[in-house]
Formats: structure tokens, C-alpha cells, sequence
């Protein structure tokens, strides 16, 4: 993944409520029809950073199977990071859709001549 698209996607996640490390990983592949893969070797690091910016806090719970689970929730100043992380990542790939629609352009007009 692209660096803090991770960050990004948590927060997205945690828009829905609390959740622990492997629902959050779990949500997240699924709803992108498992095309982006969580690994906890990235994912509780980046848990660990947003809380260390204040984006996220935590607090232990119990599991839907009976499990002691750290369960992160997004706080008011994660809520509006993501919304600034979501609109820069807008415009990032609305750009990056400018460039790869000019360039498919181009490869079909050579294709033509």
C-alpha cells in the first residue's frame, strides 16, 4: 500500500465504531473485496501511531469470542485527519487518473497510426 493509505483506511473504519485489531483488518478487506490485504505486522503498528497522535484512543474489552481484545475508536481530531487525509487522497487520485487517461490516449492514437 501506498505510505499512510493504511493510516487512512483505519480511520475510514473506525468511522463505523469501536473495533479490535482483527475486525478493523477484517473490514477492511473485505469491503475491498479482498483486493487490499492487512497484516498484523503493519496493521498494530499503524493502531499504535494513530493513538500516539491522538487520532485514536483504546481501551480493553472482551471479544465476540470471549477473548481479552484492545478495541480502538476514532477520536474527534481523527475524525477530522481523515477527512483531510480523504480529500488530499481525492485529489491525488483524480491526478494520477488525469496522467494514466492522458497517457492511455496517447497509446491509442499510435495504435491508430
Amino acid at each position: 500500500m501506498v505510505q499512510g493509505t493504511l493510516d487512512m483506511l483505519i480511520l475510514r473504519t473506525l468511522i463505523g465504531g469501536k473495533a479490535h485489531g482483527h475486525t478493523i483488518a477484517q473490514m477492511i478487506e473485505q469491503s475491498s473485496d479482498d483486493v487490499l490485504q492487512v497484516e498484523q505486522g503493519s496493521l498494530y503498528p499503524a493502531l499504535h501511531r494513530l493513538e500516539d497522535r491522538g487520532w485514536v484512543a483504546s481501551s480493553w474489552g472482551t471479544s465476540e469470542n470471549n477473548r481479552s481484545a484492545r478495541f480502538y475508536q476514532l477520536t474527534a481530531a481523527g475524525r477530522k485527519q481523515f477527512a483531510r487525509e480523504a480529500d488530499r487522497w481525492r485529489a491525488m487520485t483524480q491526478a494520477i487518473g488525469r496522467v494514466l487517461g492522458d497517457f492511455g490516449r496517447r497509446k491509442a492514437e499510435e495504435g491508430e497510426s
